[in-house]
């Protein structure tokens, strides 16, 4: 990966599937901020606890290794506890366009070495659960709130038409938009503009010989026969990836330097 010494540099990580992407990322981050002169670390945490969701102790742990913001998606409420405690995650944003009234906030502003940073989420329609509010026109009615430096958006959706659709219909009006929720990065990391950077889908943090983070047996049983079990996230993988991106975005004028994505895989003596 490459970074700037003249830029505010971004690393965003993909969706945290289950104890394999927490761990890895226990043992790798520090090395990814060290080595890329990082400034702020975001992350998708909403299946970071069993693959569904998450809790106090997993935002926990993973707040202490430096991650700056978090983002989520569906199964934001999945444990309980959240649900009924959610003003305790105060780095966390859940959809914008969720109906109105539920916990929490669809964006949050940052300030980190002398930049305001403002982090948005969103959910898409196409193939999720069903949610009135369109995601194009919650953004507009999102954008007019903000006031920031450099804004950045977490699309959470399925369909890669709808994600570079609001990709496009953000070009200029964002510094950096990206979709989660597949577990699997896309090939089409680039520059809509000097203003905005674009990748349809960052990938995950988890077990790498898997199906999207989980147990390919279950997921390979759950298809050929049709009958309702859970996933789960691999136990004891001896492969992990990290997927996401770097952002560098230049110091004076807040345009882009570059945009890099990046699918690491660390086997288990560390190579």
């Amino acid at each position: 990966m490459q970074s700037h010494t003249n830029s505010f540099n971004i690393l965003c990580l993909g969706d945290i599937v289950g104890q394999a992407g927490c761990d890895i990322l226990q043992q790798e981050l520090p090395g990814l901020i060290k080595a890329n002169n990082i400034d702020f670390v975001i992350a998708n945490i909403e299946n970071a606890a069993a693959g569904f969701g998450f809790n106090h102790k997993v935002y926990k742990q993973l707040k202490k290794l430096n991650i700056d913001a978090f983002t989520s998606g569906n199964h934001v409420y999945a444990k309980r506890e959240v649900l009924e405690q959610f003003s305790d995650f105060d780095c966390l944003v859940r959809p914008y366009n969720f109906p109105a009234g539920h916990p929490g906030t669809g964006i949050r502003t940052f300030t980190k070495n002398n930049k305001k940073i403002a982090v948005i989420n969103v959910m898409g329609r196409v193939f999720m659960q069903q949610l009135s509010s369109c995601p194009f026109n919650s953004m507009d009615h999102a954008l007019k709130k903000v006031d920031a430096d450099i804004i950045i958006v977490d699309f959470h959706a399925e369909t890669t038409s709808e994600k570079q659709a609001l990709g496009w219909y953000l070009k200029d009006r964002v510094s950096l938009f990206f979709g989660t929720h597949t577990h699997v990065q896309t090939n089409d990391c680039r520059l809509l503009s000097n203003k905005t950077g674009y990748l349809t889908d960052l990938g995950m943090c988890g077990a790498y010989n898997s199906v999207i983070g989980m147990d390919s047996s279950i997921s390979i049983r759950k298809f050929r026969t049709q009958l309702p079990e859970r996933h789960r996230p691999v136990k004891n993988p001896s492969e992990w990836v990290i997927g996401g991106l770097l952002l560098s975005v230049n110091n004076d004028s807040n345009t882009i330097d570059s945009i890099e994505a990046f699918n690491k895989v660390i086997k288990e003596n560390g190579n």
